[in-house]
């Protein structure tokens, strides 16, 4: 899966499009100092959404927006 754009919204939101997902907007909120999927904008011209996808979403916007290391920190601390 690649992110195919992104841009900034009102409060702090981003909107994304993903290549797998292209007809699905994907809402970002932050939290602390990294991105997590707060709502879908799902269409039934695309696949359904699966919770793998949308961990790989979030690891993928953080990513380019430099945040990456912050989210993967938060996953480990959740896991332990």
């Amino acid at each position: 899966m690649q992110l195919v754009k992104w841009s900034y919204m009102r409060r702090y939101n981003i909107r994304a499009i993903f290549d797998q997902f292209p007809n699905s907007p994907v809402i970002f909120r932050k939290i602390r100092d990294y991105y997590f999927v707060y709502t879908v904008h799902w269409t039934a011209a695309d696949a359904p959404i699966g919770i793998k996808e949308l961990e790989e979403m979030e690891q993928l916007l953080n990513r380019e927006l430099g945040t990456e290391l912050q989210y993967l920190y938060r996953k480990m601390s959740y896991s332990s």
